[in-house]
């Protein structure tokens, strides 16, 4: 259920200026705002792309609503947007929290490992489960990832994991530029969605090691957008209801096509996919 947030932490990178808080539930969350630099649609990007990585079974941190209050922004001036040289405030209201890992003061996280590092990440197969997706929503953005280290039994749904054995997980993170950004539209190219780091595709032989998620999305019901249009807090919509529903049915008639758009990506430059031959 949404949550309110109590404590600043720090900003993050990126063009959304997001920033990490402390809320109400005990749990950190990044949070993008409502006038973040991007535009107001990428919450709504956000959000839906959220409800799809759910359903489709992806390792990526779940949402919530994080609610900012004027008597907070009052009392954390850190918390701001700065565009040029201007200072321009923060919206009270919703905005949309994606919830970090564990504590940022205890929980070291990265964004980048070595490959060394990279091929022992004990759940590489979400890469190609994210390709799917990120194929799927025309992801403009490239795929972002981070990795920590943590308990597998706490991350991991596979049977018969040591409960004390440690190893690298990695979460799909950063959605706001699914479908485009605040275009939305779906931009056709062989490299959208690719991770810059192709070792990650290196077992891909066929269309079935992107099993079981194609499957999913392909059969991905309605129920699942209707999902996220419920929780869409109306100051997010403005006057884009219309725009909204033309992008959701896009996206619907979009999964028919997605094994097409999986196999175009083999054109990629620097062939992604070197044992994937081509029939």
């Amino acid at each position: 259920m949404p949550v309110s947030a109590t404590r600043f932490i720090r900003k993050m990178r990126g063009g959304a200026q997001a920033h990490l808080l402390e809320a109400s539930d005990g749990n950190f969350y990044v949070v993008k705002f409502q006038n973040n630099p991007q535009h107001r649609r990428i919450l709504i990007n956000e959000l839906l792309a959220s409800e799809i990585l759910t359903h489709l079974g992806i390792a990526a941190p779940p949402h919530e609503f994080v609610g900012l209050t004027a008597e907070f922004l009052a009392l954390n001036p850190e918390v701001y947007i700065q565009t040029g040289t201007k200072r321009q405030e923060i919206v009270p209201g919703w905005h949309f929290g994606s919830r970090h890992p564990g504590n940022p003061h205890t929980l070291a996280i990265y964004d980048f490992i070595p490959d060394a590092l990279l091929n022992q990440v004990a759940n590489a197969e979400q890469f190609r489960a994210a390709l799917v997706f990120d194929r799927w929503v025309a992801n403009s953005d490239g795929r972002q990832a981070i990795f920590f280290r943590a308990q597998l039994k706490d991350w991991l749904a596979g049977p018969g994991i040591p409960p004390r054995k440690l190893g690298f997980v990695a979460l799909m993170v950063d959605h706001g530029f699914a479908f485009n950004g605040p275009h939305w539209d779906f931009p056709e190219s062989a490299i959208t969605g690719l991770y810059p780091r192709r070792t990650v595709y290196q077992e891909v032989r066929s269309l079935d090691d992107f099993e079981p998620w194609l499957t999913r999305a392909v059969t991905c019901p309605d129920a699942v957008f209707d999902r996220a249009l419920r929780q869409l807090p109306p100051e997010w919509l403005e006057n884009d209801g219309d725009a909204l529903e033309r992008l959701v049915d896009k996206l619907c008639r979009r999964k028919k096509r997605l094994p097409d758009i999986l196999l175009e990506c083999r054109e990629a430059p620097g062939s992604p996919f070197p044992k994937w031959v081509v029939d």
